[in-house]
């Protein structure tokens, strides 16, 4: 394959990476352990851990778990926000040499139910304020052991963002003792103490973690990451980084705000993992929604890197206080998730004078495979290129590469890739194509430079009288509108066109109306990608990384 993307690469970005220096996560984390002990690791609400203090603290968790009997293997769900506890766990369960299962925990009894299953998680830490989520299933699942853990864990008095946190978003708390086998963190900690951790021999193709999608194509299912899997993206961010990293003012230490949450990909590794590389400092934000709380927090560090999605940022940059925040350490900001749109990228980086760097990852590819330069100025409209290590082909509908500037399926291969999906061999199979690269289901186009840009996915693609309309298209020029606040688009039935362009909009400017709009999107819109409908909503639905959901909003007029 011609790489021809090298050539668009920084100075001091290598082509390859090379993660056979680790044996394995643990490898990397005991490293780093040792080499950065003194440093903070985590921040959260006042109460700092030192990776000296996540050394200790995993390792006792880590001969607590080997206590119960668990063969290597074992899967081990968190259950946890952004709280200090999470990065711990995560940690203990690696070095007792178990999987870590990764739980969304505003999941209902239903969606829990289904991931404790089909992973055959054998044990599960979560947060006491979701018992009750988990009494309800428990009884149908192989869990067989519980560690309840409680806000104040590790943190000691409940106050700021954490009691917002509560008040907001956790259903009733359900005592421990109801639970059967449950154990309280800080007695799981105490009993670990007592025992002997014996560390356990890892190899690149063991599993690390069971990385669940969301569900947009079908039934939630276990992306399996190796521990080569993880490891390599950890390097490959970590090498992208370097010409902004090492720019002058250099910094002792890399202050990380991880707002996103910590059981989705996107933050493990880029914010967490990655930090622990680097020796950074991981600011965790238990719940960003509370953008005021949020804010406030941030008022408290010079931080340097901001991994976020497009509607984390649009709702920071629409926070009066955010403007008077202190940038000057600002070194980068990744968008991923979703697509970052112009109009937020260019008011992004006249509030903080950092540009917005879109990226381009999924669960199966742990996550990142592309990216723009992180010495980028300003906002490309793309995905940027391959990460090292990593190559990319854009495929046609049989499976053959399409010349440059023409659309096709977007195929990755590379060390990040997953080993497939978890227990469904059939599945892995429709998705890998025989020389390896995995089908994402995105449609994009590569130019000559190697940049990639991103038309869509196959099923959000609208076609209005047999021209193809894609939603981030329309959406990225609405969101140019300056009464508009977040917006998304779908399709509709339509007996003239077949299919028609309905446009859901939240408003910034309460006097905004349909015409208005309509008239905007005349003059930078074709006729057949201009919106038919207009509705307005209070808001919009969203999972809990902030990724607008249109298959919500297709649904709705379905039923309708």
């Amino acid at each position: 394959m011609d790489k021809i993307w090298l050539k668009s690469y920084p100075e001091g970005v290598p082509a390859e990476i090379d993660y056979t220096q680790y044996r394995s996560l643990v490898h990397l984390m005991e490293e780093s352990f040792r080499k950065f002990a003194a440093r903070n690791a985590y921040v959260c609400m006042d109460k700092y851990l030192t990776y000296a203090e996540v050394d200790a603290l995993s390792q006792k968790m880590a001969a607590w778990l080997q206590g119960r009997g668990m063969q290597k293997g074992a899967r081990v769900a968190i259950m946890l926000p952004n709280v200090l506890q999470n990065p711990v766990c995560t940690a203990a369960i690696l070095r007792a040499g178990y999987t870590v299962v990764n739980v969304n925990p505003l999941y209902t009894p239903r969606e829990l139910e289904h991931q404790l299953n089909d992973s055959g998680a054998e044990a599960i830490i979560i947060l006491e304020n979701f018992a009750t989520t988990l009494q309800q299933v428990v009884g149908r699942t192989s869990i067989k052991h519980i560690v309840v853990a409680s806000m104040g864990d590790l943190l000691g008095t409940l106050k700021g963002t954490i009691v917002n946190f509560v008040v907001r978003n956790i259903k009733k708390m359900v005592p421990a003792y109801t639970l059967p086998g449950a154990i309280r963190f800080n007695r799981m900690l105490s009993e670990g103490a007592g025992m002997t951790f014996k560390p356990v021999t890892l190899t690149h193709d063991d599993l690390a973690f069971l990385q669940y999608t969301g569900g947009t194509t079908g039934v939630s299912k276990g992306a399996a990451l190796s521990h080569r899997n993880v490891i390599a993206n950890v390097l490959q961010n970590d090498a992208w980084l370097q010409p902004v990293i090492q720019r002058e003012p250099k910094v002792e230490q890399l202050v990380i705000v991880c707002a996103l949450p910590l059981y989705h990909i996107f933050a493990l590794t880029a914010c967490s993992l990655l930090g622990t590389r680097v020796g950074a400092m991981n600011i965790l934000i238990p719940n960003p929604r509370d953008i005021p709380g949020f804010v406030k927090e941030l008022g408290k560090y010079k931080f340097s890197m901001l991994p976020a999605v497009n509607t984390l940022y649009n709702a920071l940059l629409n926070n009066p206080d955010f403007a008077k925040l202190d940038f000057s350490g600002l070194k980068a900001c990744n968008a991923g998730g979703m697509a970052a749109q112009k109009a937020v990228a260019d008011q992004w980086i006249k509030v903080t004078g950092c540009p917005i760097i879109e990226g381009y990852g999924l669960s199966e590819t742990s996550p990142t495979a592309t990216c723009n330069p992180a010495t980028a100025t300003g906002f490309s409209g793309t995905i940027g290129i391959p990460l090292p290590s990593t190559e990319v082909m854009i495929l046609d509908d049989d499976g053959n590469p399409v010349p440059l500037g023409q659309s096709g399926e977007i195929a990755i291969r590379g060390p990040q890739v997953m080993a497939g999906y978890w227990n469904r061999p059939e599945e892995t199979a429709q998705v890998m194509t025989a020389d390896g690269f995995f089908k994402s289901g995105d449609i994009g186009v590569m130019d000559e430079r190697g940049f990639i840009k991103i038309v869509d996915r196959k099923k959000d693609m609208i076609l209005v009288s047999g021209f193809n309309v894609y939603p981030n298209e329309v959406e990225g020029v609405v969101a140019m509108h300056p009464g508009v606040l977040e917006c998304a688009c779908v399709s509709v039935p339509d007996e003239h066109s077949g299919e028609a362009v309905k446009l859901f909009v939240v408003r910034k400017d309460p006097a905004l109306s349909a015409e208005d709009l309509m008239s905007f999107c005349k003059e930078k819109l074709t006729g057949y990608k201009r919106p038919k409908y207009i509705e307005f909503r209070a808001d919009l639905p969203k999972t809990n990384v902030g990724k607008i959901l249109r298959r919500e909003l297709r649904d709705e007029k379905k039923a309708a």
